[in-house]
């Protein structure tokens, strides 16, 4: 299948100066063309470094993932045992098994048979156009990422995730509900376990609907607002000072 050619200018990312690259995903139904498959078994969350540390694409199909990652892409069928709760329970991650099992009625997942290979890309080597463009960032540059969604619509920032099967949240929702999400590494629990980030980064997952709103904003916008850079007391000044200028019309 051929991939659609990149046709966006998101140069404007490389002024963030990101310890880690953002990674393009794109989802497909048939074989890329002029892509070459991974060759490892990895989880779902630990692709997202991986990209960040290839300067090549590459994609991967059901026998690349090596942990549950394959249920909100559809490549497995859930075990009654895992549906029934007793995972989270076993792990001690939840009380009971009830509480894990009502987890599984929130969390998304693509049909079987809709997505059979996924392609990842650092942004330096993005060639294609991303279904997601998702981002590892200090909290400082992922607020500059985020104010760039509302600059121009208002829209709210909805922050959706569980503690487990936090790739659901990070790869499927944002793609199927077309909504920008963020999730805290060190909060999940698969990508806590296998050590994939240090914590305290915001990951944060762009679907395509959103990428020209975030780019033609971040061109536009200030990135770092005069009240960030003024010091409490200064910005306390200001602040009361525009308050009786805006009441006095």
């Amino acid at each position: 299948m051929e991939l659609k050619q990149l046709s966006q200018d998101l140069s404007i990312y490389s002024e963030f100066n990101f310890d880690r690259q953002p990674v393009g995903v794109k989802y497909l139904y048939g074989r890329p063309e002029g892509v070459k498959q991974l060759d490892k078994q990895l989880a779902l969350c630990e692709m997202l470094k991986e990209a960040q540390n290839r300067d090549t694409p590459f994609y991967i199909t059901k026998e690349n993932e090596n942990c549950t990652g394959k249920l909100p892409l559809g490549w497995m069928e859930m075990p009654a045992w895992a549906e029934a709760g007793q995972i989270g329970e076993k792990f001690e991650i939840f009380q009971e098994g009830r509480a894990n099992q009502r987890l599984y009625q929130h969390f998304y997942m693509f049909k079987p048979g809709i997505v059979n290979y996924i392609v990842f890309s650092r942004l330096d080597a993005l060639t294609f156009e991303p279904d997601l463009l998702i981002f590892a960032a200090k909290p400082s540059q992922a607020e500059i990422i985020l104010r760039a969604m509302t600059y121009s619509t208002g829209e709210l920032w909805q922050p959706k995730a569980t503690p487990v099967l936090g790739c659901s949240w990070l790869y499927v929702y944002p793609y199927e509900t077309g909504n920008v999400n963020y999730i805290m590494t060190g909060m999940h629990f698969g990508m806590k376990a296998r050590e994939v980030f240090p914590e305290g980064l915001v990951l944060v997952s762009v679907p395509y609907n959103w990428i020209p709103v975030v780019t033609k904003n971040l061109n536009e916008m200030k990135w770092v607002l005069p009240a960030y850079a003024l010091g409490k007391e200064e910005w306390m000044k200001v602040e009361e000072k525009t308050y009786e200028e805006l009441a006095n019309g």
